[in-house]
């Protein structure tokens, strides 16, 4: 007996945004597990970060994109948030770390660089003379920042 499996994803998610909002889900803790292996260094995380926009491109393109998911859907907003934690704790880290407030402020400002960086290499926006390995080349523009 055949089955007709091209419903499946419609029956288990509802509808596309449903099956965006669970890899945005997806994507987020993903993304929080990478951050969380870099431990306590903020360099190391921000190439990590890279890597992982890099790697996970497809998951990049819908977890910043929430026009395509449901933004406010409950596993996302969680996800998102423990993919936040892991930031502010590796900044929280740093020797001056601050207040809360300016834990916050500078976790902002962090992925705020690494995001850009890695979608400006994802668009090929970059100078050549910045190589070809994303990790390298993350490291010595992120590690400017960290000196």
């Amino acid at each position: 007996m055949a089955t007709n499996t091209s419903c499946a994803p419609a029956h288990h998610f509802g509808d596309k945004a449903g099956l965006l909002t669970a890899l945005a889900a997806q994507g987020f803790d993903l993304l929080a597990q990478t951050l969380s292996a870099a431990g306590d260094d903020l360099l190391a995380a921000g190439v990590a970060y890279v890597d992982f926009a890099v790697g996970h491109r497809a998951y990049v393109e819908v977890m910043f994109r929430p026009e395509l998911h449901r933004p406010d859907d409950p596993e996302l907003t969680a996800a998102r948030e423990r993919a936040g934690a892991a930031l502010r704790s590796q900044v929280a880290a740093l020797p001056d770390g601050g207040t809360p407030a300016d834990t916050g402020r500078d976790a902002l400002a962090a992925w705020s660089i690494a995001h850009g960086f890695a979608t400006l290499w994802l668009a090929g926006a970059l100078p050549d003379r910045i190589g070809d390995n994303p990790r390298e080349a993350a490291r010595r523009v992120l590690s400017r920042l960290t000196r």
